[in-house]
Protein backbone atom coordinates (compact mmCIF):
# COMPACT_ATOMS: atom_id res chain seq x y z
CA UNK A 1 0.00 0.00 0.00
CA UNK A 2 1.73 3.16 -1.31
CA UNK A 3 0.46 6.70 0.28
CA UNK A 4 -0.12 9.49 -2.50
CA UNK A 5 -0.88 12.13 0.04
CA UNK A 6 -0.89 12.68 3.62
CA UNK A 7 -1.74 16.35 5.53
CA UNK A 8 -2.00 16.66 8.81
CA UNK A 9 -4.76 18.79 10.88
CA UNK A 10 -5.19 20.65 14.22
CA UNK A 11 -8.38 21.74 16.07
CA UNK A 12 -8.59 23.72 19.25
CA UNK A 13 -10.85 21.94 21.57
CA UNK A 14 -11.49 24.66 24.49
CA UNK A 15 -9.02 27.34 25.08
CA UNK A 16 -5.70 24.58 25.72
CA UNK A 17 -5.73 21.81 23.91
CA UNK A 18 -5.05 20.70 20.73
CA UNK A 19 -7.07 17.74 18.78
CA UNK A 20 -4.72 16.16 16.37
CA UNK A 21 -5.96 14.84 13.37
CA UNK A 22 -4.56 12.81 9.90
CA UNK A 23 -5.94 12.18 6.08
CA UNK A 24 -4.03 10.17 3.82
CA UNK A 25 -4.56 8.80 0.46
CA UNK A 26 -3.48 5.18 -0.07
CA UNK A 27 -3.08 3.18 -3.98
CA UNK A 28 -2.34 -0.34 -3.94
CA UNK A 29 -3.19 -1.92 -7.56
CA UNK A 30 -5.57 0.33 -8.96
CA UNK A 31 -7.98 0.26 -5.95
CA UNK A 32 -7.35 3.69 -3.61
CA UNK A 33 -8.04 4.32 -0.14
CA UNK A 34 -9.06 7.43 1.87
CA UNK A 35 -8.36 7.23 6.15
CA UNK A 36 -8.88 9.65 8.61
CA UNK A 37 -7.10 9.14 11.76
CA UNK A 38 -8.29 11.63 14.46
CA UNK A 39 -5.52 11.46 17.54
CA UNK A 40 -5.20 7.75 18.97
CA UNK A 41 -9.20 6.76 17.72
CA UNK A 42 -8.74 3.66 14.94
CA UNK A 43 -8.82 5.21 11.60
CA UNK A 44 -12.08 5.94 9.35
CA UNK A 45 -12.23 4.11 5.86
CA UNK A 46 -14.10 7.30 3.58
CA UNK A 47 -13.30 5.67 0.72
CA UNK A 48 -12.73 2.62 -0.54
CA UNK A 49 -12.70 1.55 -4.21
CA UNK A 50 -11.18 1.94 -7.73
CA UNK A 51 -12.72 5.16 -9.06
CA UNK A 52 -10.69 8.45 -9.00
CA UNK A 53 -13.77 10.64 -8.91
CA UNK A 54 -15.51 8.74 -6.82
CA UNK A 55 -12.45 8.80 -4.23
CA UNK A 56 -11.98 12.48 -4.91
CA UNK A 57 -15.67 13.19 -3.89
CA UNK A 58 -15.39 11.04 -0.82
CA UNK A 59 -11.99 13.08 0.25
CA UNK A 60 -13.28 16.22 -0.34
CA UNK A 61 -16.50 15.86 1.22
CA UNK A 62 -15.10 14.52 3.80
CA UNK A 63 -12.34 17.72 4.52
CA UNK A 64 -15.76 19.70 4.58
CA UNK A 65 -17.45 18.56 7.29
CA UNK A 66 -13.94 18.26 9.15
CA UNK A 67 -13.10 22.21 8.88
CA UNK A 68 -16.45 22.96 9.04
CA UNK A 69 -15.75 21.40 12.74
CA UNK A 70 -12.76 23.54 12.99
CA UNK A 71 -9.83 21.48 12.30
CA UNK A 72 -7.29 23.15 10.57
CA UNK A 73 -4.61 21.44 7.67
CA UNK A 74 -0.88 22.10 7.85
CA UNK A 75 -0.90 22.24 4.13
CA UNK A 76 -4.60 24.14 2.81
CA UNK A 77 -5.97 24.31 -0.44
CA UNK A 78 -7.51 20.67 -0.78
CA UNK A 79 -11.14 21.77 -1.59
CA UNK A 80 -11.53 23.64 -4.84
CA UNK A 81 -12.65 26.81 -5.32
CA UNK A 82 -11.35 26.78 -1.88
CA UNK A 83 -10.21 30.20 -2.30
CA UNK A 84 -13.60 31.77 -2.44
CA UNK A 85 -14.80 30.39 1.37
CA UNK A 86 -14.17 33.17 3.22
CA UNK A 87 -15.62 36.22 0.56
CA UNK A 88 -17.61 36.72 -1.85
CA UNK A 89 -20.92 39.22 -0.93
CA UNK A 90 -23.20 36.99 -3.04
CA UNK A 91 -22.35 33.95 -0.52
CA UNK A 92 -22.90 36.06 2.05
CA UNK A 93 -26.16 37.28 0.84
CA UNK A 94 -27.17 33.45 0.27
CA UNK A 95 -26.17 32.91 3.89
CA UNK A 96 -28.04 35.53 5.05
CA UNK A 97 -30.95 35.18 3.25
CA UNK A 98 -31.21 30.96 4.61
CA UNK A 99 -30.64 32.00 7.99
CA UNK A 100 -33.30 34.84 7.91
CA UNK A 101 -35.60 33.58 5.98
CA UNK A 102 -39.46 34.15 6.51
CA UNK A 103 -41.11 31.29 6.81
CA UNK A 104 -44.37 32.58 5.95
CA UNK A 105 -43.66 34.54 3.22
CA UNK A 106 -41.07 31.56 1.86
CA UNK A 107 -44.00 28.99 2.39
CA UNK A 108 -46.26 31.57 0.45
CA UNK A 109 -43.64 32.12 -2.56
CA UNK A 110 -43.36 28.12 -2.99
CA UNK A 111 -47.21 27.94 -3.69
CA UNK A 112 -46.64 30.69 -6.26
CA UNK A 113 -43.65 28.77 -7.69
CA UNK A 114 -45.48 25.32 -7.84
CA UNK A 115 -48.56 26.66 -9.59
CA UNK A 116 -46.33 28.76 -11.76
CA UNK A 117 -44.10 25.22 -12.72
CA UNK A 118 -47.33 24.04 -13.03
CA UNK A 119 -49.04 26.56 -15.59
CA UNK A 120 -45.76 26.88 -17.85
CA UNK A 121 -45.04 22.93 -17.62
CA UNK A 122 -41.65 23.22 -16.21
CA UNK A 123 -39.59 21.69 -13.02
CA UNK A 124 -40.40 23.94 -10.01
CA UNK A 125 -36.38 25.07 -9.66
CA UNK A 126 -36.66 26.36 -13.56
CA UNK A 127 -38.41 28.90 -12.41
CA UNK A 128 -36.99 30.03 -8.72
CA UNK A 129 -34.63 27.70 -6.47
CA UNK A 130 -35.14 27.10 -3.18
CA UNK A 131 -32.35 29.55 -1.94
CA UNK A 132 -33.46 32.48 -4.25
CA UNK A 133 -37.09 32.04 -2.99
CA UNK A 134 -35.19 32.17 0.97
CA UNK A 135 -33.33 35.51 -0.08
CA UNK A 136 -36.21 37.10 -1.22
CA UNK A 137 -38.49 36.31 1.44
CA UNK A 138 -35.67 37.21 4.16
CA UNK A 139 -34.94 40.69 2.49
CA UNK A 140 -38.56 41.62 1.32
CA UNK A 141 -38.34 43.96 -1.86
CA UNK A 142 -41.26 45.81 -2.38
CA UNK A 143 -40.00 47.23 -5.90
CA UNK A 144 -37.84 45.80 -9.38
CA UNK A 145 -34.61 48.17 -8.42
CA UNK A 146 -35.22 46.38 -4.89
CA UNK A 147 -35.68 42.67 -6.63
CA UNK A 148 -32.94 43.19 -9.07
CA UNK A 149 -30.50 43.09 -6.15
CA UNK A 150 -31.27 39.79 -5.39
CA UNK A 151 -28.48 37.45 -6.74
CA UNK A 152 -30.10 35.08 -9.32
CA UNK A 153 -33.18 36.76 -10.02
CA UNK A 154 -31.80 37.98 -13.87
CA UNK A 155 -33.61 39.72 -16.43
CA UNK A 156 -35.84 36.68 -17.53
CA UNK A 157 -36.99 36.44 -14.20
CA UNK A 158 -37.74 40.54 -14.07
CA UNK A 159 -39.35 40.57 -17.31
CA UNK A 160 -41.70 36.88 -16.42
CA UNK A 161 -42.49 36.71 -12.86
CA UNK A 162 -41.24 40.01 -11.63
CA UNK A 163 -45.11 41.36 -11.01
CA UNK A 164 -45.94 38.29 -9.39
CA UNK A 165 -43.75 38.09 -6.93
CA UNK A 166 -43.74 41.87 -5.67
CA UNK A 167 -47.59 41.42 -5.59
CA UNK A 168 -47.01 39.03 -2.96
CA UNK A 169 -43.59 40.45 -0.82
CA UNK A 170 -45.20 43.78 -0.80
CA UNK A 171 -47.43 42.42 1.66
CA UNK A 172 -44.84 42.31 4.03
CA UNK A 173 -43.33 44.84 6.75
CA UNK A 174 -39.04 44.72 7.00
CA UNK A 175 -36.84 45.80 9.41
CA UNK A 176 -33.69 45.55 6.85
CA UNK A 177 -33.07 48.54 4.03
CA UNK A 178 -31.58 48.36 0.13
CA UNK A 179 -29.05 48.18 -1.12
CA UNK A 180 -27.77 44.96 0.81
CA UNK A 181 -24.19 46.29 1.81
CA UNK A 182 -25.16 45.83 5.65
CA UNK A 183 -25.00 42.38 5.10
CA UNK A 184 -21.64 42.05 5.59
CA UNK A 185 -20.83 43.82 8.94
CA UNK A 186 -23.77 42.33 10.35
CA UNK A 187 -23.03 38.63 9.41
CA UNK A 188 -20.95 36.56 11.96
CA UNK A 189 -17.64 35.34 10.42
CA UNK A 190 -17.79 31.97 12.22
CA UNK A 191 -21.31 31.45 11.44
CA UNK A 192 -20.50 32.55 7.24
CA UNK A 193 -17.52 30.30 7.41
CA UNK A 194 -19.73 27.33 8.98
CA UNK A 195 -22.42 27.69 6.65
CA UNK A 196 -19.86 27.97 3.59
CA UNK A 197 -18.26 24.69 4.46
CA UNK A 198 -21.95 23.26 4.96
CA UNK A 199 -21.79 24.15 1.41
CA UNK A 200 -18.79 22.38 0.11
CA UNK A 201 -20.11 19.10 1.78
CA UNK A 202 -23.65 18.81 0.13
CA UNK A 203 -21.53 19.99 -3.10
CA UNK A 204 -19.44 16.85 -2.62
CA UNK A 205 -22.11 14.54 -1.04
CA UNK A 206 -24.48 15.42 -4.21
CA UNK A 207 -21.67 14.34 -6.21
CA UNK A 208 -20.86 10.90 -4.43
CA UNK A 209 -24.59 10.49 -4.79
CA UNK A 210 -24.43 11.02 -8.64
CA UNK A 211 -21.57 8.39 -8.86
CA UNK A 212 -23.89 5.85 -6.96
CA UNK A 213 -26.43 6.59 -9.05
CA UNK A 214 -24.49 6.51 -12.33
CA UNK A 215 -23.42 3.18 -11.39
CA UNK A 216 -27.03 1.90 -10.48
CA UNK A 217 -28.20 2.78 -13.88
CA UNK A 218 -25.41 1.50 -15.88
CA UNK A 219 -25.87 -1.84 -14.40
CA UNK A 220 -29.46 -1.26 -14.25
CA UNK A 221 -29.05 -1.46 -18.34
CA UNK A 222 -26.69 -4.19 -18.59
CA UNK A 223 -29.18 -6.33 -16.67
CA UNK A 224 -31.58 -5.66 -18.85
CA UNK A 225 -34.08 -3.47 -16.96
CA UNK A 226 -36.97 -1.61 -18.11
CA UNK A 227 -37.14 2.54 -17.10
CA UNK A 228 -40.38 1.69 -14.90
CA UNK A 229 -38.16 -0.73 -12.79
CA UNK A 230 -35.46 2.04 -12.85
CA UNK A 231 -38.00 4.50 -11.78
CA UNK A 232 -39.36 2.76 -8.86
CA UNK A 233 -34.87 1.52 -7.91
CA UNK A 234 -34.11 5.08 -7.74
CA UNK A 235 -37.05 6.67 -6.69
CA UNK A 236 -36.97 9.35 -9.79
CA UNK A 237 -39.10 10.58 -11.75
CA UNK A 238 -39.40 9.52 -15.45
CA UNK A 239 -38.08 13.20 -17.19
CA UNK A 240 -35.44 13.22 -14.29
CA UNK A 241 -34.24 9.72 -15.23
CA UNK A 242 -34.15 10.11 -18.97
CA UNK A 243 -32.04 13.47 -18.60
CA UNK A 244 -29.72 11.56 -16.88
CA UNK A 245 -29.39 8.80 -19.59
CA UNK A 246 -28.99 11.47 -21.78
CA UNK A 247 -26.02 13.39 -19.60
CA UNK A 248 -24.59 9.46 -19.32
CA UNK A 249 -24.62 8.94 -23.27
CA UNK A 250 -22.78 12.57 -23.93
CA UNK A 251 -20.33 11.12 -21.61
CA UNK A 252 -19.44 8.39 -23.75
CA UNK A 253 -21.20 5.09 -22.40
CA UNK A 254 -23.03 3.29 -24.72
CA UNK A 255 -27.27 3.04 -24.02
CA UNK A 256 -28.57 1.32 -27.19
CA UNK A 257 -29.85 -1.05 -25.16
CA UNK A 258 -32.68 0.71 -23.17
CA UNK A 259 -32.89 3.17 -26.01
CA UNK A 260 -34.28 0.10 -28.30
CA UNK A 261 -36.71 -1.01 -25.03
CA UNK A 262 -38.55 1.91 -24.79
CA UNK A 263 -38.29 2.48 -28.65
CA UNK A 264 -39.87 -0.87 -29.38
CA UNK A 265 -43.69 -0.62 -29.61
CA UNK A 266 -42.82 2.74 -31.69
CA UNK A 267 -44.14 2.07 -35.16
CA UNK A 268 -40.66 1.90 -37.75
CA UNK A 269 -42.48 4.42 -40.18
CA UNK A 270 -42.82 6.55 -37.28
CA UNK A 271 -39.70 6.47 -36.29
CA UNK A 272 -38.24 7.36 -39.43
CA UNK A 273 -40.10 10.63 -39.66
CA UNK A 274 -38.55 11.44 -36.33
CA UNK A 275 -35.05 10.80 -37.72
CA UNK A 276 -35.60 12.37 -41.02
CA UNK A 277 -37.16 15.34 -39.02
CA UNK A 278 -33.95 15.71 -37.18
CA UNK A 279 -31.95 15.86 -40.68
CA UNK A 280 -34.30 18.51 -41.42
CA UNK A 281 -34.73 21.13 -38.63
CA UNK A 282 -31.77 19.80 -36.42
CA UNK A 283 -31.75 17.63 -32.98
CA UNK A 284 -31.33 20.57 -30.11
CA UNK A 285 -34.67 21.57 -29.80
CA UNK A 286 -37.15 19.11 -29.60
CA UNK A 287 -40.78 21.14 -30.23
CA UNK A 288 -39.76 22.08 -33.86
CA UNK A 289 -39.01 18.42 -34.53
CA UNK A 290 -42.20 17.65 -33.07
CA UNK A 291 -44.34 19.87 -35.22
CA UNK A 292 -42.69 18.71 -38.66
CA UNK A 293 -43.58 15.32 -37.89
CA UNK A 294 -47.16 15.06 -36.07
CA UNK A 295 -48.43 18.80 -36.43
CA UNK A 296 -49.49 21.73 -34.22
CA UNK A 297 -52.14 19.62 -32.36
CA UNK A 298 -51.72 15.72 -31.42
CA UNK A 299 -54.37 13.31 -31.99
CA UNK A 300 -56.16 12.66 -28.82
CA UNK A 301 -55.09 8.98 -28.57
CA UNK A 302 -51.87 10.03 -28.56
CA UNK A 303 -49.29 11.20 -25.44
CA UNK A 304 -47.70 14.21 -25.67
CA UNK A 305 -45.34 13.37 -22.98
CA UNK A 306 -44.70 9.51 -24.40
CA UNK A 307 -44.24 11.60 -28.07
CA UNK A 308 -41.43 13.69 -26.07
CA UNK A 309 -39.62 10.71 -24.19
CA UNK A 310 -39.67 8.67 -27.76
CA UNK A 311 -38.18 11.67 -29.38
CA UNK A 312 -35.53 12.29 -26.38
CA UNK A 313 -34.43 8.54 -27.16
CA UNK A 314 -34.21 8.80 -30.88
CA UNK A 315 -32.46 11.81 -30.29
CA UNK A 316 -29.66 9.70 -28.58
CA UNK A 317 -29.66 7.34 -31.62
CA UNK A 318 -29.62 9.75 -33.98
CA UNK A 319 -26.50 11.27 -32.47
CA UNK A 320 -24.80 8.26 -31.62
CA UNK A 321 -25.54 7.07 -35.42
CA UNK A 322 -24.31 10.74 -37.00
CA UNK A 323 -21.09 10.44 -34.71
CA UNK A 324 -20.37 6.94 -35.91
CA UNK A 325 -20.48 8.01 -39.29
CA UNK A 326 -18.04 11.25 -38.43
CA UNK A 327 -15.64 8.32 -37.42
Amino acid sequence: MQVVFMNTFDRMDGERTVVGAQVSICEHEGAWLVLWTEASEEADTWYEGTSWEEMLAAFRHGISIKMGAGFTPIIDGMLEDKRSLPGGIVAMLQCYGELNANAELFEELREWRKRTASQLRKSAYLVATNRLLMMISAYKPHNVNELAQIPGWGETKMRDYAEQVLEITSRYTRDTTFPLDWVSRLLDPKTFMQWSYKQKEQKYRNQMDRHKQKKQILQAIEDGRTLVELQAELEMTRRSLIERIEQLETEGYNLDAIVASELAEMPEEEKQSVLEAFDIVGDKYLKPVMQHVYGNEVSPDQSVDLIYDRLRFLRLSYRRRKMNRAV
